[in-house]
């Protein structure tokens, strides 16, 4: 197989991969684009091989989660209008999407999309792993650290000094009305 026969930036993959329904999912426009063919015929080969794509591979979009995509990714605001509801292909449905375009470029895609979902799995797994730790750390710590805590907080904290005055003040002696036992001259 030829190295250079498919050229898909990683990240290109990995921005199509949206969390849906807690599902890691992939629309069936920016799968269409990356076969190279309509969102049309992908979806009519879709339809032709339904028993493939049973609901845990492959769901539609409900009105209110295509709204909310096309609200907040500029890219889908050509849905915006569409009266048609997306495909979300799972992991597993895009698996299956090979063997209904049976071309070459589908296979190298599709190798290319299964890399960037295991990227993905690794990814949040170390971060989960990392959270972990730092937890431990902060309970293990906590008490020895406390003094620490306390005197940063303290340097946080503003200091109160008195507030200066704003303004023009005239400094005159106090005026003596009504003063009894004042000599007249």
């Amino acid at each position: 197989m030829d190295e250079k026969a498919i050229e898909i930036p990683v990240d290109r993959i990995e921005q199509a991969i949206f969390l849906i329904r807690r599902q890691k999912v992939m629309l069936d426009a920016d799968l269409a684009i990356l076969y190279g063919v309509p969102t049309k015929a992908l979806n009519q080969a879709v339809k032709r091989n339904e028993r493939r794509f049973p609901p845990d591979f492959m769901f539609r979009l409900t009105k209110k989660e295509k709204n909310e995509l096309v609200t907040n990714c500029d890219r889908f605001e050509r849905l915006k209008h569409s009266s048609a509801l997306p495909r979300a292909f799972t992991e597993q449905g895009v698996a299956m999407l090979s063997s209904v375009l049976n071309s070459e470029r589908a296979i190298d895609v599709n190798i290319e999309i299964m890399r960037a979902f295991v990227r993905l799995r690794q990814m949040l797994s170390a971060h989960k792993d990392l959270e972990r730790k730092l937890i431990a750390l902060e309970k293990k710590y906590d008490e020895q650290f406390k003094v620490v805590f306390d005197a940063i907080r303290a340097l946080m904290a503003p200091t109160q000094k008195p507030r200066k005055k704003i303004g023009f003040a005239v400094k005159e002696p106090k005026a003596r009305y009504g003063k009894k036992g004042k000599k007249e001259t």
